[in-house]
């Protein structure tokens, strides 16, 4: 891996495939997206990618962040639920050196890639040891330790959305119940809002009626379930930082009220932990797919 490659970098998630050529930590041409398309199946998203990929100038080498548990290690999706059908299995290393000959291709998850993404460009940058979570319709996770992802046995460690929070609770789609992410994420803040009001279908309406008691009740209950949880996590790691992600976390008022209220869930010794704003947005999937290439990345 050479810093000075040109690199075609893909963020593929169930609603868009983002895509950028990088050099030199820099979007050549902005970030391009198009839809995933993504219940016409596994197959079909590949397709979107190879043409992607052909109509792409210039690069030497693939980086792909995406939806999914990844075996990096060969660059296939161990497993993806119904949300992408038939991706399951997909040999996305291998499909792209078919078409483009043994082309270097990196392959992660997409929590991973943006994890090291806020870890060598973002706000990881100082710390060695950090977790990030990033909330939207579940819950993504990433584990950095000494500034390497730490991906466990199967390579898919970090599924920080499924430690289960209440025994017995809310089913959830990984097939277990009470799962962190029936309670924290920002789909499930939705569905408590619209309990008392239909209309609150997003975080934007949700805090444009942040006047409204009840609404604010429901913020506040959702905001305890997040921080038990990082609560738990962080008496589990030690880390130096928590990484917070995902559109609804740019919301100064969550942040700020899970930073007076993380103490409350730690021991002596864990207290005063860091909680942070994911700062790539967006573009972290890609950023981070891009330096898992630079750094060595997985690439049998």
């Amino acid at each position: 891996m050479r810093n000075d490659d040109t690199v075609l970098c893909f963020d593929i998630g169930g609603t868009a495939i983002k895509y950028a050529l990088v050099k030199d930590n820099t979007f050549l041409d902005g970030i391009k997206e198009t839809p995933t398309n993504a219940k016409a199946g596994g197959p079909a998203v590949m397709s979107t990618v190879l043409s992607l990929a052909r109509s792409a100038k210039g690069w030497s080498a693939i980086a792909v962040s995406t939806a999914g548990q990844v075996d990096s290690g060969k660059g296939v999706i161990i497993y993806a639920n119904e949300n992408i059908p038939g991706y399951t299995g997909c040999d996305i290393r291998g499909t792209l050196r078919k078409a483009f000959g043994p082309v270097p291709v990196i392959v992660e998850n997409d929590g991973h890639a943006a994890a090291y993404g806020e870890s060598r460009f973002g706000a990881g940058q100082p710390y060695r040891n950090f977790l990030c979570l990033t909330y939207g319709t579940g819950i993504g996770g990433a584990i950095i330790i000494d500034k390497r992802l730490y991906l466990g046995k199967h390579f898919v460690a970090g599924e920080l959305g499924h430690f289960v929070l209440h025994k017995n609770g809310r089913q959830c789609g990984c097939g277990g119940k009470g799962c962190y992410e029936q309670y924290a994420s920002s789909s499930a803040l939705v569905r408590s809002a619209m309990e008392i009001d239909a209309s609150l279908s997003n975080g934007r309406e949700i805090f444009a009626h942040m006047d409204k008691p009840q609404v604010k009740a429901v913020v506040d209950a959702w905001i305890g379930e997040v921080t038990d949880g990082l609560g738990n996590l962080v008496n589990i790691f030690d880390p130096e930082c928590l990484i917070l992600g995902g559109g609804i976390m740019r919301e100064t008022y969550i942040i700020e009220k899970i930073r007076s209220e993380i103490d409350s869930r730690l021991g002596q010794t864990y207290k005063g932990v860091k909680i942070l704003q994911a700062r790539l947005g967006n573009s972290a999937g890609l950023l981070g797919a891009y330096a898992l290439y630079l750094d060595g990345g997985c690439d049998g």
